[in-house]
């Protein structure tokens, strides 16, 4: 079962890097949502689950041989709260990009704070080499 879970995670891990390397801003953020996904598998995959046995370590007795370690599933409770407030974040901004610009491709958007002529542009690089 962990090899099973390893492989859902490198595959999370290697859709969301394509997905991140594509031009629409909303496929980037499918990639960094499946990145998110594949950390949190890999994190889940560190520790475990054990049956029955305590997550405490007794002050008495000392470690025991098998103990349960909490330390991964508070990690991953933390990750999905902060991966759910930056994909809102991302959502909000994409939906405002989308607005400024008029769509959501990244090839479109080297223009948006200066006019946007090609021509007007390239006489002004001509004239900053002159």
């Amino acid at each position: 079962m962990l090899i099973l879970m390893a492989i859902a995670a490198g595959v999370l891990f290697a859709s969301g890097i394509y997905m991140i390397l594509r031009r629409s801003l909303v496929k980037v953020l499918v990639g960094i949502l499946l990145l998110s996904y594949a950390a949190n598998l890999l994190l889940f995959n560190s520790a475990p689950l054990m049956r029955g046995v305590p997550p405490l370590i007794d002050a008495i007795n000392g470690v025991p041989g098998v103990y349960a370690d909490p330390v991964p599933q508070a990690l991953i409770l933390t990750a999905i709260v902060i991966s759910f407030g930056v994909t809102a974040f991302a959502v909000v901004l994409i939906r405002q990009v989308y607005v400024v610009t008029g769509s959501s491709d990244l090839d479109s958007m080297h223009c948006t704070d200066i006019p946007c002529d090609d021509e007007e542009i390239l006489s002004d690089l001509e004239d900053e080499v002159k």
